[in-house]
């Protein structure tokens, strides 16, 4: 599957562009086998954010948009959340403490917090590079956030999608 979409993304890229792109894939591939998680296994919604999330009738909350979930390492989950926090300042400080206290556990504090946002936002960029090839929009933007990636820029100017 991965192979068919690369093939798509490099429609939509400049040849050196790809193939930063594809080396990330790679390491993302590489970064993944060597993690040590912490948390057991579990179920993983697979995109869980704030968007995913709604309110019943009776006001619990509701996870939707459910074609990722599986079960696997549930730091997978909690990596968007502090990434959204602590890389693209799509959280304040207190929504994520909020956040953090009540899932009782701090992905920031695991030593391969890095390692895995750096994989979240390969496939966040690998996801929008699909839809690059007929939107100008999500072109720019897979562009921008490239640059970023290579040149290890702040990632606060990516646009939420």
């Amino acid at each position: 599957v991965i192979e068919t979409r690369l093939r798509a993304a490099k429609a939509g890229l400049d040849p050196n562009e790809f193939a930063y792109f594809n080396e990330r894939v790679e390491q993302a591939r590489v970064a993944w086998a060597s993690l040590e998680f912490e948390l057991s296994a579990g179920p993983v919604h697979g995109d869980a954010s704030v968007g995913n999330a709604i309110l019943s009738a009776s006001g619990d909350p509701v996870l939707i948009d459910l074609d990722g979930f599986a079960c696997g390492p549930r730091e997978w989950d909690l990596v968007q959340t502090a990434m959204y926090y602590e890389r693209f300042g799509w959280h304040t400080e207190e929504e994520y403490r909020s956040f953090v206290e009540v899932d009782g556990y701090d992905l920031l504090d695991w030593a391969g917090s890095p390692a895995l946002a750096d994989i979240r936002e390969t496939l966040m960029t690998f996801w929008l590079s699909q839809k690059a090839v007929d939107d100008q929009r999500s072109a720019d933007e897979v562009r921008k956030r490239l640059a970023t990636l290579r040149n290890g820029d702040s990632r606060r100017s990516w646009s939420p999608y």
